[in-house]
């Protein structure tokens, strides 16, 4: 079932993500980390459906998605670039395969973030945060999404991977790559639910490093 909601607020998270906020439609549920298809209420765009997932919780008044853009790429998100408050979206029926089972090593590769904000949410929501650990992947410090927000629920429990730059000394902060040895160093527990999302060649380089240190194959939780 499709719905075309009027956007409400559009905000910038940082230099190149965007959070939109929609007018929600009555008895519209999701689980926290799933996704919806969602497209462009304007001519050309209606068939240009693209999957992006919810950063709202079900008790919010709204919908959010919180979208990387690419202001040079001639697309669905250089256009929700410049979407403003009036305009509308498309989305269908919520879907995905990612939700929460229970405490778990988290690790995100830059946007792939997105099915984590809602899960940990609900989880600082419900007092439930306990143990868990989000490990995440950027480019630069200035790419990372909600960076206050995930330290405010998760403390010492949120490290932050940069890639393509030399990290504040912030013990926090690690310079390098999420690869096997890092899990290995890292990963004192292959004993527990794993939460992997990010770019394809990520996700598979993740998984298979995790499966190659004893991790359960039944314990990975991720989109297919």
């Amino acid at each position: 079932m499709s719905h075309t909601l009027k956007v409400n607020d559009v905000t910038e998270v940082t230099h190149n993500v965007r959070r939109i906020r929609l007018e929600k439609p009555d008895d519209y549920n999701f689980t926290p980390g799933q996704a919806t298809e969602v497209a462009i209420d304007k001519e050309g765009w209606r068939d240009e459906k693209r999957p992006f997932t919810f950063t709202s919780l079900n008790s919010d008044p709204w919908l959010e998605f919180v979208i990387k853009v690419y202001p040079d790429h001639d697309g669905v998100t250089e256009q929700i670039g410049r979407l403003q408050k009036g305009d509308s979206l498309i989305i269908e029926d919520p879907w995905g395969a990612i939700e929460y089972k229970s405490e778990g090593t988290f690790i995100a590769g830059g946007a792939g973030v997105t099915p984590f904000i809602a899960i940990f949410r609900d989880l600082a929501r419900k007092g439930e945060v306990g143990n868990n650990r989000l490990i995440f992947s950027n480019s630069r410090e200035k790419d990372i999404i909600f960076k206050k927000e995930f330290e405010q629920i998760l403390g010492d429990q949120f490290i932050n991977v940069i890639t393509h730059e030399k990290p504040n000394g912030n013990h926090l902060f690690i310079d390098g790559h999420i690869d096997k040895a890092f899990l290995n160093e890292h990963i004192n527990n292959f004993n527990q639910h794993f939460y992997v999302c990010g770019p394809d060649a990520f996700n598979d380089g993740i998984m298979n490093a995790l499966k190659e240190l004893g991790a359960d194959p039944d314990g990975l939780v991720f989109e297919e």
